[in-house]
């Protein structure tokens, strides 16, 4: 069910989506869980809601098998780090953005990879202009 689910939650209408990515955090094993969270983080109308999704995405990562989720660390950080940057918590983005950097190596060199090591320089510009009282 896994893989195929997420596939099709990418390019369903946002309903049936958040409907399948819903009954994967309900009912998946622990690395679809995470894909799922993560997924629906970035469908939150709302950057608190946005937030509450991935630190569950982040929580169920950790205690997953290391060698099942490896992968997601650098995109949970950097986009840990970018909601907390919006939200204005510019010490909690910058622990984030470190987390993403120590993990850059886990990724692949491919189209995934570059996009998140590219997001990650993105947002490691934002917050070095950034005003560092948050």
């Amino acid at each position: 069910m896994s893989r195929e689910e997420l596939a099709r939650a990418m390019t369903a209408e946002p309903a049936e989506a958040r409907r399948i990515l819903l009954r994967l955090w309900e009912e998946g094993p622990a690395v679809d869980r995470c894909a799922a969270a993560h997924f629906l983080a970035d469908r939150q109308d709302s950057p608190e809601e946005e937030l509450r999704w991935d630190l569950r995405a982040l929580e169920v990562a950790r205690a997953a098998d290391p060698a099942e989720v490896r992968g997601f660390f650098p995109s949970l950080h950097l986009n840990l780090g970018d909601v907390y940057r919006r939200l204005g918590d510019v010490r909690r983005a910058r622990e984030h953005l470190a987390e993403a950097q120590a993990e850059i190596g886990t990724l692949a060199d491919d189209g995934y990879g570059g996009m998140i090591r590219d997001g990650i320089a993105r947002l490691a510009q934002r917050l070095a202009v950034t005003d560092t009282s948050g």
